[in-house]
């Protein structure tokens, strides 16, 4: 995927980090758990009992080395069929190189616990801790921008931030999602007969976006989107819930504003339930503190098919934001300050009013 520093650069002028959310013209933006559910599939709403931060992989993987993540690769890798510590090693690539971009321009084990769980079928709610970590990016980088320092390698997801921007703004950019054609996986010995086609659709929001065209990081493009995001996207431009697809579905989307209060309450309630969420909690070492980052749906309500909310910031007047964790206890106290919605909300009697939009009805 193409980095659009001009998007990027300019988006950051706006950041709050008490919100965790851009402030535009508009109104306040940021990436949500719905985002990441639309955009990677990753997990959201598994419970989160145990920890990443105090466990020890048992996988004995050698990462330091000259040769890079090349060398790591052609290290490991193997024929015939796949055992657990190579599909380990794979998945510490996937999640240290791509996913949460470590700062390390080569092989680390920050991410090797992780790993190791997923590769024995583990679960907890990945996508949370994607999102904390692209939360703490904005921030640093929000933390930076007033000195005038520059923002260096900071680590952490630029791409999730790049691809939900530029689906934010999609229809600024002129950009049809559902055009995108991507080549078909066709045995060498098939001949296409007339009518059957070499390419197909986007299979989800995700792979669509990915091909969103950059614009470069020229000062002109800068300042242009920097003008547009401070007078704020017209009504005609704004795309506060993208996924609204009535007509055209991708095959491999889930639409929780469709199904969720039904199907999948777990889903729908981990996504407009304020909560703590974790970041680097993967055991990186002493270059980075174990926080957290405020989750805030009532900043974001519009995003979430609703009307926009009064903010509420539910944390405000309980907890500093960004403390340093230093226990699995003291991780457990915080996460439990959340409000126990799932108690004390019954989803199936809710009835939708004029306030709500008609994605979410």
């Amino acid at each position: 995927m193409e980095r659009n520093e001009s998007l990027l650069i300019a988006a950051s002028y706006f950041l709050s980090d008490t919100f965790n959310a851009s402030v535009f013209g508009h109104g306040p933006a940021s990436p949500t758990l719905a985002d990441v559910l639309m955009l990677t599939v990753l997990d959201i709403s598994s419970a989160d009992t145990t920890h990443l931060f105090d466990t020890k992989p048992s996988a004995k993987v050698e990462t330091h080395c000259i040769g890079g993540w090349s060398w790591y690769i052609q290290k490991y890798r193997r024929t015939g069929p796949v055992n657990v510590k190579e599909q380990t090693t794979f998945l510490n690539t996937w999640l240290d190189k791509f996913a949460f971009c470590g700062r390390s321009a080569g092989p680390t084990t920050v991410y090797l616990s992780a790993a190791e769980r997923l590769a024995n079928s583990g679960r907890f709610p990945l996508g949370r801790y994607l999102l904390g970590s692209a939360y703490h990016l904005l921030y640093q980088v929000a933390q930076k921008l007033p000195l005038g320092q520059p923002i260096g390698n900071l680590g952490g997801p630029w791409w999730f931030v790049n691809m939900w921007l530029s689906l934010h703004m999609h229809k600024g950019l002129e950009f049809d999602l559902f055009a995108q054609r991507f080549p078909r996986d066709i045995a060498e010995d098939h001949e296409l007969g007339e009518e059957e086609s070499a390419t197909r659709s986007p299979l989800n929001f995700g792979e669509s976006a990915m091909f969103l065209p950059s614009t470069g990081g020229n000062a002109d493009q800068v300042s242009r989107f920097f003008q547009t995001l401070y007078e704020g996207l017209t009504r005609e431009q704004r795309a506060w819930m993208p996924y609204e697809d009535p007509d055209t579905r991708f095959p491999l989307t889930f639409h929780p504003f469709n199904d969720a209060l039904n199907k999948d309450h777990e889903v729908m309630m981990a996504i407009i339930t304020p909560r703590a969420i974790p970041v680097n909690f993967f055991g990186s070492g002493k270059a980075s503190n174990l926080t957290y980052e405020f989750y805030n749906p009532s900043v974001l309500a519009r995003q979430l098919a609703f009307g926009q909310l009064p903010i509420a910031l539910c944390y405000a007047d309980v907890i500093k934001p960004r403390e340093i964790i230093t226990s699995h206890l003291e991780w457990i106290r915080v996460a439990q300050l959340s409000p126990n919605a799932d108690t004390d909300v019954d989803l199936s009697a809710w009835i939708p009013a004029l306030f709500i939009t008609r994605a979410y009805k």
